[in-house]
């Protein structure tokens, strides 16, 4: 996905300099036909593709981290000596034999993908519930990790895994084809030896007995189960909220069914001013719709970001002509508008609801596990009951930087957290050390946001929103909770790594 990259730098079958080649620091270059990249690290000189196999983002650009390279754009993390990848990506990077003699680096053919190794301990069988993204990521990481047993995967949305953000971003915006948003598709389910049950979901867990009963009656019996349900979009409970033209956003169907609304000149109202309300207000703009936004909100996004950078994502998409009508909820949603509670009334010929979501958790809590905001996960992603595993929307895990338990409902880190369990269940994983991170795009500006801060005493600024060039800290108790960057991606990769060592002084000087 994302287009072919234009071949730049030497061509490294030739050879470059050793002393080119400097500890940390990507050196680009091409071999064979494709962007190839030379990273020394701990003296040794890896070669593998210079090209991020998610959305094409320009490796060489990254940031090194021992034996790892993270993408500039979405954070998605390579070990240079495998070319195993972490979420978002989800395919592995090429890599290259390389060949050091007479001062100079080259790079030979590429070599076939190592064999994993045998895992330290192997379930009977893998059953996990849910194809979103931790689903998805866990099992195609257990057979990578090297599990030879049965995986079953229980998916209920068509057509399986999809690629969620790019639902609200630019495939709703048409720029996107819909080529590039299912995940994987039955045939590379099939040649990876799992078991893809689409459309029949589960319907309950026996832990005792440890199997899984689907809708259809059928039993599965589990030596592991994930959990990854996800979470529902948030309805309203006022008159017309159930009408047809009242739309949510969560799956490729909801995105197509507001799409096929959305021809030039019809007019939306979304409410709320939540992250995927604006994004999909930016995408109708992008479609040419007259867009209306409500909330209760003052300041959109305030809540989550504050209002300095509320106010300059509201000022984007007014510049782009959405109008906003805030501090002020809907009362009621007809056939030809909404009314709000102010008693104003906005003509609309289609709504869509961006008001949050709610964790699916009902099968979780029949089945007796331990539920409170969400199926609550030790540093393992282990749940109450022995052999069950949570990740993703549902779990609420506890954070190593603060250690309160947190639920996150963020892309990237469900596929984390599926990898997580992967390890966990093969005996081989550590306490879950990952920083939370997510991106959100309106029109031409990109906020990159690392970390988690639910509340804030202080923000940290450094330069500005006018020029994109622009870094906010949200500190709480002299600790940096969070970190948003406008056009500093570079400095939002070594934030993250830096929140995931620990090194709390080194977070602070990059944002000070």
């Amino acid at each position: 996905m994302g287009g072919t990259t234009e071949l730049k730098g030497p061509d490294l079958t030739k050879g470059v300099v050793g002393t080119d080649v400097v500890e940390g620091r990507p050196l680009l270059g091409h071999a064979h036909g494709e962007a190839v990249m030379l990273v020394r690290s701990g003296g040794k000189v890896f070669a593998t593709g210079a090209t991020c196999t998610h959305y094409s983002g320009p490796l060489a650009e990254g940031l090194v981290v021992g034996k790892t390279v993270h993408c500039p754009w979405h954070h998605a993390c390579f070990d240079l000596e495998t070319g195993l990848a972490a979420g978002p990506a989800l395919n592995p990077l090429p890599c290259f034999d390389v060949i050091e003699e007479g001062g100079k680096v080259r790079v030979a053919g590429k070599r076939a993908a190592a064999k994993p190794k045998s895992p330290k301990s192997s379930p009977a069988n893998v059953v996990i519930v849910g194809g979103g993204a931790a689903g998805a990521a866990c099992a195609e990481n257990l057979r990578r990790f090297g599990y030879e047993g049965r995986i079953t995967l229980i998916a209920n949305e068509q057509p399986g895994p999809v690629d969620r953000p790019n639902l609200s971003k630019d495939y709703l915006a048409g720029n996107a084809p819909e080529e590039w948003i299912p995940l994987r598709d039955a045939a590379f389910y099939r040649e990876m030896n799992i078991d893809f049950s689409l459309g029949d979901g589960a319907a309950s867990i026996d832990t005792g007995s440890r199997t899984v009963t689907l809708a259809s009656g059928k039993k599965i019996e589990y030596g592991a189960l994930l959990l990854a349900t996800g979470a529902e979009p948030r309805r309203l409970s006022i008159p017309g909220a159930d009408g047809a033209n009242v739309h949510v956003l969560r799956t490729l169907a909801d995105s197509r069914a507001i799409i096929a609304k959305a021809r030039e000149g019809a007019r939306a109202v979304v409410i709320g001013s939540s992250f995927i309300g604006l994004e999909v207000a930016a995408s109708l703009r992008a479609r040419k719709v007259e867009v209306d936004v409500v909330s209760v909100d003052k300041v959109p996004l305030a809540r989550v970001v504050g209002e300095t950078i509320g106010g300059f994502v509201q000022a984007l998409h007014e510049e782009k002509g959405v109008r906003f009508h805030l501090g002020s909820g809907p009362k009621s949603i007809g056939k030809a508008g909404v009314e709000l509670e102010n008693g104003k009334s906005i003509a609309a010929d289609f709504v869509v609801l961006g008001v949050g979501v709610a964790p699916r958790v009902a099968l979780a809590e029949a089945a007796g596990l331990r539920v409170e905001k969400g199926v609550v996960v030790d540093d393992h992603f282990r749940t109450s009951a022995a052999g069950v595993f949570a990740a993703g929307d549902i779990a609420l895990f506890p954070d190593f930087r603060t250690g309160a338990s947190m639920r996150i409902e963020h892309w990237q880190v469900a596929e984390r957290q599926g990898r997580a369990v992967a390890r966990a269940m093969l005996g081989e994983g550590e306490p879950y050390r990952d920083v939370p991170f997510f991106w959100s795009a309106h029109y031409d500006v990109t906020l990159n946001y690392i970390g988690h801060a639910e509340k804030w005493d202080r923000i940290i600024e450094r330069g500005s929103l006018a020029s994109r060039q622009y870094v906010a800290a949200f500190e709480h108790q002299g600790k940096i909770l969070a970190v948003i960057t406008v056009g500093e991606d570079l400095l939002s990769l070594e934030v993250d790594a830096a929140m995931k060592a620990g090194d709390e002084a080194r977070v602070k000087a990059l944002v000070s």
